[in-house]
């Protein structure tokens, strides 16, 4: 079998917080004017998928969103917010 190595895409991503400003595609649940009854949503490619506190909502290739969590993200991505200054 033929072995492939993944492209390197920079993508964009930001960590989901209960109580954070909105994040673009996430719907949250109904409240009770000062606490959020259940889970967080966000839309996907494959459906619905559930936002977790400290998961992390990342913006693909094509403009789609999905949710990660954290351990699987620090596995798999690392910033590259300071290359432009080396």
């Amino acid at each position: 079998m033929a072995k492939f190595r993944k492209k390197p895409v920079v993508i964009e991503a930001v960590q989901f917080r209960w109580g954070n400003p909105e994040i673009e595609g996430v719907t949250y649940p109904p409240t009770d004017g000062k606490y959020y009854i259940g889970d967080a949503y966000i839309e996907t490619l494959e459906g619905w998928m559930i936002v977790s506190d400290g998961d992390w909502v990342i913006t693909g290739v094509n403009g789609e969103k999905y949710p990660c969590k954290p351990d699987i993200f620090e596995k798999t991505y690392e910033s590259v917010d300071n290359e432009a200054s080396n």
